[in-house]
């Protein structure tokens, strides 16, 4: 449906869609002076001065047909680092995982700007989420908030009344259809406010729909406001939408949550929002391909370790956003995910993620973990292959020694055999590196073979 378009006439001031108003905000990240291509809405936000990104991350814009929301989890081999990055905002059907989650996601909300809402400008202070740097040696360095802590937002300065006020009366002097109907792409003005970061608006648009029990509207690629909020990295309207009783478990086209969301972006102040304000949120969900929240912070953690390390390890954003990511698995586990989920196309523990991407960082992490039973854990079979035998296919990698190290520190079997009937050593490379690799495997089996009949002699 349109708002308020006559066919003869085109209306002084259109309501811009969600999807041009986060392609706006994505083009001021990545670059530093305003872009060259126009969008169709009429309350245009100036260009703010952002810090730089690394090549590796720069998104590109591909026009008015755009989607912000395309994602596909599913994991691949990594694409070659000379190609180039595929458009975030591709109306294609969705890409793989290698393109999907080729690009860490960054976003930046700290400037203060006026913003044109239907003729009226109000100034919108955007709150930066206080972010904490990741120690691997923690649990969790993001405590969650107990039930009683909810009311008291912890993202940025408490609401403004006066503006809060403000806006229910622009809701209420507003067209009906504007003010609760849905655009051509779906998108209600909750959708817009919330896009645009506007945290009184939104939450008065909120309100307004809860009250006709329109709170959880999806647009065309099935995202609710809350959706959209967690994607452009609000957690001050995470948080109010949670408290106004949105549907925090409701998943897009993809089968994405917020969790999942917040998971892939590493967005630590919105997954903190979403963890402390619904302790029943379900940290088990499925996407549409098969994988957890807990599995798609593992691989977005991996993707950016891995242009971290092709950037030498100099890109202060990167690390940035690397410890950001290792917090959100962090996070989760805290809350309860489990280290034991498979995903379900081929049983990859966050385990055998990390291990087969040579995440180093990520796999000291995990098996920093006290486990009663990480011998079972680290063995855990995905389609035949333990986390082990993955190690032994880390051809080339610079951490391959030490991850095989790790993991058998941590009860890794060497002498257990793949589908195929091949033990880790025999998936090792040729060479002197792969023999004195082999040599390391069958000294860990021969003791491990004694030791097990010591156990069977006193027994």
């Amino acid at each position: 449906m349109h708002f308020d378009k006559s066919p003869k006439e085109k209306p002084c001031c259109t309501l811009p869609t969600v999807k041009k108003l986060l392609e706006e905000k994505r083009r001021r990240e990545t670059s530093s002076v305003p872009p060259s291509c126009s969008t169709a809405s009429t309350s245009p936000i100036p260009p703010n001065t952002v810090t730089q990104l690394s090549s590796s991350e720069l998104f590109t814009c591909t026009g008015a047909s755009s989607s912000y929301s395309d994602m596909a989890v599913s994991y691949e081999q990594w694409p070659p680092t000379s190609e180039p990055a595929l458009s975030y905002y591709s109306s294609q059907p969705g890409p793989s995982y290698a393109t999907a989650y080729s690009l860490p996601m960054t976003s930046e909300y700290g400037t203060s700007q006026p913003v044109s809402v239907f003729g009226d400008t109000m100034s919108q202070t955007y709150q930066e989420c206080p972010m904490t740097v990741a120690d691997p040696s923690m649990a969790s360095s993001w405590p969650l908030l107990s039930p009683s802590q909810t009311t008291q937002l912890s993202f940025g300065s408490s609401m403004d009344a006066t503006k809060l006020e403000e806006a229910r009366m622009l809701l209420n002097g507003m067209d009906y259809s504007r003010a609760t109907g849905q655009d051509e792409d779906g998108d209600t003005i909750l959708h817009i406010y919330t896009a645009k970061g506007l945290r009184e608006c939104a939450f008065a648009a909120a309100e307004r729909l809860r009250d006709i029990g329109r709170l959880d509207a999806k647009e065309h690629k099935g995202k609710t406001a809350l959706l959209v909020a967690v994607t452009a990295n609000q957690p001050e309207i995470v948080q109010d939408l949670l408290l106004l009783g949105t549907d925090f478990n409701a998943c897009d086209v993809k089968g994405q949550t917020a969790l999942h969301l917040a998971a892939h972006y590493g967005f630590p102040g919105v997954l903190q929002a979403i963890l402390s304000s619904r302790p029943a949120v379900n940290l088990e969900a499925r996407n549409f391909e098969g994988m957890t929240p807990l599995h798609c912070a593992a691989i977005s953690h991996s993707v950016t370790m891995k242009a971290l390390a092709t950037s030498g390890m100099a890109d202060v954003s990167l690390q940035t956003k690397a410890a950001e990511k290792l917090s959100c698995v962090q996070m989760l586990l805290s809350a309860g995910a489990s280290l034991h989920s498979q995903e379900i196309k081929s049983n990859k523990t966050v385990l055998h993620l990390a291990v087969k991407e040579g995440n180093i960082d990520l796999v000291r992490y995990l098996l920093r973990i006290p486990l009663p039973n990480m011998k079972d854990f680290v063995n855990m079979k995905a389609h035949g292959h333990t986390a082990l035998h993955m190690a032994a296919g880390l051809h080339g990698n610079p951490h391959q020694e030490e991850i095989l190290r790790l993991l058998l520190s941590r009860g890794a079997d060497p002498s257990i055999r793949n589908l195929e009937n091949d033990q880790p050593a025999h998936l090792l490379q040729s060479g002197l590196q792969g023999e004195q690799l082999k040599l390391m495997l069958k000294k860990r089996s021969a003791s491990s073979r004694r030791r097990n009949m010591s156990l069977q002699d006193q027994e």
